[in-house]
């Protein structure tokens, strides 16, 4: 009996074994290695170490590998209604066979989890315009990240469109609204090394932004942000490193909160790319709470 797994690009970089875990339950190490080197548990048809990274659209084969079935509670499992079905079908901007592109709403995951269980792709899954295909995520953005985000219709368009970010023949453009003036070039790149946690060991990731400051007073600075790298929360961290965090940042933030502030002030603005010599350039507005901040904060767009 064969079991396969198709590795999406939520889960790109993570370790093979914190992967099976994650998909088969709690079990033990030891097994996970001895199976992989029996050749019982293969990746892309090879034989592969327990502590290799994923990549997207890696295909994971479990050959007769007994797996206890996880129970799922039924309270657990997020099933849409058609009023948030179409509350989110309402904000395509694009609607073509092998994609859409969406204008993502802030408080939205793209795939659910454990702390967020309202997601992009379980509220696709049941649209009308997946009833033929299935959606693949491409990318990532954060939850309370608005902006622009494509979704694949197709294994082949995820692949290719997956392939492009992975090369970084896609263009992101970001705008932000950050706490304090930024005194740095109006123009310029910030580049440094940002840090996280893969469980307790450090890993030091290489960052670089291109940024242009499009307004700015003694209070506020709103910022253009197109990024090189793809790190996670590369942005964020970026700009709290430089010690202006992004007006609603919960987690990298020096400033105090605002009461009447539950939004996080990134969004992404624009997204361009190629596909067979054919240009796509996708622009999305902003939303409403974002543009009251920039009057607010007396800033021009």
């Amino acid at each position: 009996m064969k079991k396969t797994i198709y590795v999406d690009t939520t889960y790109t970089g993570m370790r093979v074994d914190r992967f099976l875990r994650k998909h088969l339950g709690s079990i033990p190490q030891s097994l996970i290695e001895k199976s992989l080197r029996s050749g019982k548990i293969k990746i892309n048809k090879k034989k592969i170490k327990s502590s290799a990274k994923l990549h997207t659209n890696d295909l994971i084969e479990l050959h007769n590998f007994e797996i206890k079935k996880k129970i799922i509670s039924k309270k657990s499992k997020f099933e849409p209604s058609e009023t948030i079905i179409q509350e989110n079908e309402d904000f395509i901007i694009e609607n073509n066979d092998d994609f859409i592109v969406l204008n993502k709403q802030a408080g939205i995951s793209v795939q659910g989890g454990t702390k967020s269980k309202k997601n992009l792709i379980d509220i696709f899954s049941n649209s009308k315009i997946f009833k033929d295909d299935k959606p693949y995520p491409v990318h990532r953005l954060d939850k309370e990240t608005s902006g622009v985000f494509l979704i694949a219709k197709n294994r082949p368009t995820a692949q290719l469109l997956t392939t492009l970010f992975r090369l970084r023949k896609v263009y992101k453009t970001y705008i932000a609204i950050c706490h304090g003036e930024i005194t740095i070039k109006d123009k310029g790149s910030m580049k440094n090394n940002l840090i996280r946690f893969d469980e307790t060991k450090k890993i030091i990731e290489y960052a670089e932004t291109n940024y242009e400051i499009l307004d700015k007073n003694n209070s506020s600075t709103f910022i253009q942000l197109r990024p090189v790298t793809g790190r996670k929360h590369q942005l964020r961290k970026q700009l709290f490193d430089l010690g202006h965090s992004i007006v609603g940042d919960k987690k990298y933030n020096s400033y105090k909160l605002q009461k009447n502030n539950k939004n996080l002030m990134l969004h992404s603005y624009e997204i361009k790319f190629k596909i067979n010599k054919k240009k796509y350039t996708f622009r999305a507005t902003p939303p409403e709470y974002f543009r009251n901040m920039l009057k607010a904060k007396r800033l021009n767009f």
